[in-house]
């Protein structure tokens, strides 16, 4: 039985904030994989992009995926791009149920707008533009990896967390 839970889905969705409330509530480790990813560039993921490009990004977050995949008991919150690279999620679906947190592109341009500088993808004039045209191209990526979920848009971080935990119980009777 598969003991992880990859948190995968567009920026804003709540994958970090649901990640650790969630790896709190069933006592298991919480795992970040971006924040993985800057400290071995040894820079954050803005300066990555800028620097070496989203290739480069990519590519490091396929070691980084490789190297915490296979992490019994963990709860990974996953960068929204994970799921474009098939060999990220075949990877993770090893000791992980994928878990997809949607939000409406409303709520999503909400949340991010207060971080400009930290969402290289979103650095563009019409980000609620961006953010439609990014959804509906991944759209199809995360359909194709997911096994359970959930819309954030309406929802607390606490409900979320919750939601996912109930699903959970549900998946694993019926896996």
């Amino acid at each position: 039985m598969r003991t992880g839970i990859a948190l995968i889905g567009f920026m804003g969705t709540g994958k970090t904030a649901v990640g650790q409330r969630l790896a709190e509530k069933l006592g298991k480790e919480f795992i970040e994989l971006d924040a993985l990813i800057e400290k071995k560039a040894g820079k954050p993921i803005p300066e990555i992009f800028r620097r070496d490009g989203e290739i480069r990004f990519r590519e490091l977050e396929i070691e980084a995926t490789r190297e915490i995949a296979a992490k019994k008991n963990s709860v990974i919150a996953c960068g929204g791009g994970i799921a474009l690279n098939k060999i990220n999620i075949d990877r993770l679906k090893q000791e992980c149920v994928i878990v997809c947190l949607t939000a409406s592109p409303a709520v999503i341009l909400k949340r991010t707008s207060g971080d400009k500088k930290g969402r290289p993808l979103l650095a563009v004039a019409d980000r609620e533009r961006q953010i439609r045209e990014l959804l509906k191209y991944r759209q199809p990526f995360y359909e194709r990896s997911v096994e359970i979920t959930v819309n954030t848009s309406r929802m607390s971080i606490a409900s979320v967390a919750g939601k996912i935990i109930e699903m959970l119980k549900n998946y694993e009777a019926n896996d």
